[in-house]
């Protein structure tokens, strides 16, 4: 399939899509690849190994930044919602596993709804995703969130256009209640290029581990851009409130969006440094009546490796 504009040749597209595969992977094991893909006789682009030893550096910088921010916010009781949208593929689930790569799932989580059931659709519409919503001392990372109404289920057809006026008039109020009470919101929209969606969404055509990533939906919106991109336009102009403002993520390099992404959001919450308790091991207690148990044969894992 050829790419649109100049830039994407062959050998282009396909050393992009190489660099696709490798990015799925963690970012420990993606240092070591990196090792075997610089000394496989490709030379590397000046700068490029360099570069990404910084990213790695930056990266878990930050990530410690994040441990601290984590802490305040379970020791003040603060209440965080953090909000991904984008196009299909623009990077959203990769900066949410980096941010929450290091924390603690117990007050950091992530809400991913699925599409409403029966009973949901009869609901308040945004009824089922307050229960989502953090309580004191937690983070939740809405991995998509109400601004479905605005996007998807608008260019898809699943709501009408009076259903989607009254989401215009309610969400700017529903967000001002939430703040009110406590709740500071993030919103961060990941912008993407009509060419650079096009090599995602071949990346997954391509690579078995990420083909489940691909749905009918995600296709039908590839040919549905202008339409999405009309969309999107419109829910920007119409939810940008000063409670709760849009904050643009230029996600066309994936690395850079991460880091830059995170840098702004430890940006947005006035979090301190926590003093840490010095942690002593205890010894362990040894009782010359102890005896453990032989494990039966035939429970133990083979060693096959």
């Amino acid at each position: 399939m050829a790419m649109q504009g100049n830039d994407f040749s062959i050998e282009n597209i396909n050393q992009r899509l190489l660099q696709e595969f490798y990015d799925s992977y963690d970012e420990e094991l993606e240092m070591e690849l990196d090792d075997l893909r610089f000394g496989d006789g490709r030379k590397p682009e000046p700068g490029e190994k360099a570069w990404r030893k910084h990213y790695f550096r930056e990266l878990l910088r930050l990530q410690g930044e994040l441990v601290k921010l984590q802490e305040w916010v379970t020791r003040t009781g603060h209440r965080l919602v953090i909000i991904f949208e984008g196009r299909d593929a623009a990077g959203k689930g990769g900066v949410i596993k980096r941010i929450t790569q290091r924390l603690n799932p117990r007050t950091c989580r992530v809400a991913a709804l699925p599409a409403p059931n029966d009973r949901e659709r009869t609901q308040w519409y945004f009824q089922r995703y307050i229960a989502h919503l953090p309580a004191a001392g937690e983070m939740v990372l809405f991995d998509r969130s109400w601004y479905n109404r605005a996007g998807v289920e608008r260019v898809m057809g699943f709501c009408n256009e009076q259903e989607v006026e009254e989401f215009f008039r309610s969400v700017p109020e529903f967000e001002k209640m939430l703040t009110r009470s406590g709740i500071q919101i993030v919103k961060y929209w990941f912008s993407i290029t009509d060419e650079e969606q096009e090599l995602r969404f071949l990346s997954r055509i391509h690579d078995p581990l990420k083909q489940w990533k691909l749905s009918p939906m995600d296709l039908e919106s590839r040919r549905r851009w202008e339409e999405y991109t009309e969309a999107k336009e419109e829910m920007l102009e119409r939810t940008n409130i000063d409670e709760a403002p849009w904050w643009i993520v230029q996600g066309v390099d994936k690395k850079k969006a991460r880091l830059n992404c995170i840098s702004h959001l430890l940006r947005q919450i006035p979090y301190e440094d926590t003093e840490q308790k010095t942690i002593t091991l205890p010894h362990r207690e040894r009782h010359d009546e102890y005896r453990r148990n032989p494990v039966p044969e035939e429970m133990i894992v083979p060693e096959i490796y």
